[in-house]
C-alpha cells in the first residue's frame, strides 16, 4: 500500500514539476489540479515536462479562488481521480505547488505504515481555535457569503453587516459540527472515500459553497463523520503571521527547516535554490523516524511576530504604523520637556546644558520654526527646521528626533504658544519628564509694550490653551513623570525645584546646586495679575501672587539666587 500525493497549482510550475517528480520517481502516485487561470501554453508545458512518468496523472482544471468553493471542488476532482486511479493508495496527502518535502519519501511512508487507520487532519471546533483572522469564527457558518472577499470587498463587508442587522442565520446541516483546520491534511482511503461517496454530498456541497473558506471547513468538519481515529494535526510546516498570511521560507531557513522534523513545509520560495538542491536529492538520507514536531520552531516565529507587531522601542516602520497601540513605547529613549522656564529664567537653555551636560533645544514646536539647540538648520537623521514638514506629522518627527540621537538625552522647551497636537504622545511616554511651571507665559507679556487690552485677549487665549494641555497631562492615563508648579509656588523656593529636575534627569546635574539662572524681574506683577481681573480675566494658573503696593516690599527678581 501506498501513499499518494495531491498537488493544487497555480504558480511557479517549474518548481512544482520538480517536487512532482521526486515523488513520482520513488514510486509514489500524483495527481496534479492546475488553477484554470493558469496560460493553456503554460499548462502544456507543464504537462510535457512530466509526460514521460506514468504514476502523474491530471485532473479536471477548477478557476480557483482564495476564500470561495473552487478550492474544495478542485481538491475533490483531484482526490477522486486519485482514488480512481490508483487502487493501491491508502493514504492520500494534500499539498501545493509550493509544498517541498523536507524528509525523505520513505520515511513519510514507513510513518504511514505503521498507522494506517490514522487520519491526520487539524480539526477543532470554532471554541477551541484562536487563529482565525477577520472575525469570523461560528459566523462563517452561520452566515452567507456569495461574494469575493478580494475581488467584492465592499460588497462582502456589506452583506455580512445586513445579515448581522437583520439576524438572519443558516441552517447547518443536522448532524454536522462545523470544525476548523489547516487545509493540508493527510487522510485514509476510507475516509476520504467515505466523504465522497456519501448519500448526503449534494446536502452538505451546497451548505459549504456559502461557508466562508471552505477549504478549512469542509473535509475537517465531515471527516468526523466517518474517521475512526483521528490526530488533529498536519503533517505540513505551514506558519502564518499575525495577519493570518503564511510564512514564506527562504535559504536561510534551512536548519530551522530541519529541526521541525515536519515531512513537507509551505510555503517555499521558488528562488531558495538552496533549499530544493538539499531537500529534492536524488537520494534519500537515513530513516530516522522522528516524530514531526513543527512546535520545535515555534518559539523563533513568536519571536519574529513579536518583533514585527512591536519591534525595537520607539522604532516605527509600515508594518505596524496603521495600528494604533501597536508601538513597543512611544519613544526610543527618556528625555526632559520643560514648559515655562525659558520665561522666568534668562538663558535658561544654556544653563541645564552646562549643568547636564546634555543636548537642549529651544521651542521645537514653535510656530514659526523648529529651534534646535545651537540655532542649527538641520539635526541628526537630516531633521529640517521646517515647521511645515514637522507639522505634517508632529509625533514622527518626536520620535525621529529622539530615535536618531540615541545614548543622548534631549531636552526642549514647550508651551502654549507652540503647536499643541504633541500633548497627547507626550502624555502617553513613558520616556518623558515633563515639568511646568503655569502660568509663565504671562511674564513675557508683563514686560511687553502692547495695548493692555491686546494682552488681556493674548493672556486669555494662552490660559485656554495651557489649561486643556493640563488637563491632559493630568488624566490617569497619563504615563509620563509629571511636575507641575504655578508660578506663585516655583519662585517660593526655586533652588529646592531646579534640584528636584537636575537630580531626575541625573548626569553631573546630581550634585548640589551652587548657582542659578538669573530670574526675570516680577516686579509689579501681581498689579499686572489684579489689572487682568480688573478688565474681566482670571488669570488662575499663576497661583496667588499678592499686589504689592509701590512702597512696600518687592517679590525678589532679577538677580540669581545663591545658597548660603
Amino acid at each position: 500500500m501506498s501513499v499518494g500525493f495531491v498537488m493544487l497549482v497555480h504558480d511557479a510550475l517549474g518548481r512544482a514539476a520538480q517536487v512532482a517528480r521526486h515523488w513520482s520517481e520513488h514510486g509514489k502516485p500524483v495527481v496534479i489540479h492546475v488553477d484554470k487561470r493558469v496560460d493553456d501554453s503554460d499548462y502544456e508545458y507543464f504537462q510535457s515536462r512530466l509526460a514521460d512518468l506514468e504514476n502523474i496523472q491530471f485532473s479536471e482544471r477548477h478557476l480557483c479562488e482564495w476564500g470561495n468553493w473552487s478550492i474544495v471542488g478542485a481538491t475533490q476532482s483531484a482526490c477522486e481521480q486519485m482514488l480512481k486511479a490508483f487502487p493501491d493508495v491508502r493514504h492520500v496527502y494534500l499539498s501545493s505547488g509550493s509544498c517541498m518535502p523536507l524528509r525523505p519519501v520513505e520515511e513519510i511512508q514507513s510513518y504511514l505504515d505503521e498507522r494506517p487507520r490514522t487520519d491526520f487532519i487539524e480539526s477543532v471546533t470554532t471554541d477551541e481555535v484562536d487563529w482565525t483572522v477577520g472575525g469570523l469564527d461560528q459566523e462563517r457558518f452561520t452566515l452567507r457569503f456569495p461574494f469575493s472577499w478580494k475581488r467584492h470587498r465592499r460588497l462582502f463587508d456589506g452583506y455580512v453587516d445586513l445579515q448581522r442587522r437583520l439576524k438572519t442565520t443558516r441552517r447547518i446541516p443536522a448532524g454536522l459540527t462545523p470544525h476548523l483546520g489547516s487545509q493540508w491534511w493527510c487522510l485514509t482511503r476510507q475516509t476520504l472515500s467515505a466523504i465522497l461517496q456519501d448519500p448526503r454530498r449534494d446536502e452538505f456541497d451546497t451548505y459549504f459553497k456559502r461557508v466562508w473558506i471552505p477549504d478549512e471547513s469542509y473535509f475537517q468538519s465531515l471527516c468526523r463523520l466517518y474517521s475512526t481515529q483521528i490526530e488533529s494535526r498536519s503533517l505540513t510546516l505551514s506558519k502564518f503571521d499575525f495577519q493570518g498570511k503564511p510564512h514564506v521560507f527562504y535559504d536561510d531557513h534551512l536548519q530551522l527547516l530541519r529541526r521541525s522534523d515536519c515531512f513537507v513545509a509551505r510555503k517555499i520560495w521558488p528562488k531558495a535554490e538552496r533549499l530544493y538542491r538539499k531537500f529534492i536529492a536524488p537520494a534519500s538520507r537515513a530513516q530516522d523516524m522522528a516524530e514531526p514536531n513543527p512546535l520545535k520552531i515555534d518559539r523563533l516565529f513568536s519571536r519574529a511576530t513579536e518583533r514585527r507587531t512591536r519591534g525595537r522601542a520607539g522604532l516605527y516602520m509600515q508594518g505596524r504604523y496603521p495600528n494604533d497601540g501597536w508601538e513597543n513605547g512611544k519613544t526610543s529613549g527618556r528625555y526632559s520637556v520643560f514648559e515655562g522656564f525659558a520665561y522666568l529664567f534668562d538663558d535658561f537653555e544654556g544653563w541645564i546644558a552646562r549643568r547636564t551636560g546634555n543636548r537642549v533645544h529651544g521651542n521645537l514646536f514653535a510656530k514659526d520654526r523648529v529651534h534646535f539647540a545651537g540655532d542649527d538648520d538641520v539635526y541628526n537623521g537630516a531633521l529640517s527646521d521646517s515647521a511645515a514638514l514637522r507639522d505634517y506629522n508632529p509625533s514622527g518627527f518626536l520620535t525621529n528626533l529622539i530615535w536618531n540621537t540615541r545614548g543622548e538625552h534631549q531636552s526642549f522647551q514647550f508651551g502654549p504658544s507652540d503647536r499643541q497636537e504633541i500633548t497627547d504622545l507626550l502624555a502617553a511616554d513613558r520616556n518623558a519628564n515633563i515639568s511646568i511651571i503655569s502660568g509663565a507665559w504671562a511674564i513675557p507679556l508683563f514686560h511687553s509694550n502692547q495695548d493692555f487690552s491686546e494682552l488681556r485677549k493674548v493672556a486669555a487665549h494662552l490660559q485656554r490653551v495651557e489649561a486643556a494641555h493640563l488637563e491632559i497631562l493630568k488624566l490617569g492615563k497619563t504615563k509620563a513623570q509629571v511636575r507641575i508648579w504655578s508660578l506663585a509656588e516655583f519662585i517660593e523656593n526655586p533652588m529646592e525645584n531646579l534640584q528636584t529636575i537636575l537630580d531626575d534627569i541625573g548626569g553631573i546635574g546630581q550634585r548640589r546646586l551652587s548657582e542659578v539662572p538669573v530670574m526675570a524681574d516680577l516686579t509689579g506683577f501681581g498689579q499686572f495679575l489684579q489689572n487682568l481681573k480688573n478688565q474681566g480675566m482670571s488669570p488662575h494658573l499663576m497661583g496667588d501672587f499678592p499686589v504689592i503696593q509701590e512702597n512696600g516690599d518687592k517679590p525678589q527678581g532679577g538677580r540669581p539666587y545663591l545658597v548660603k
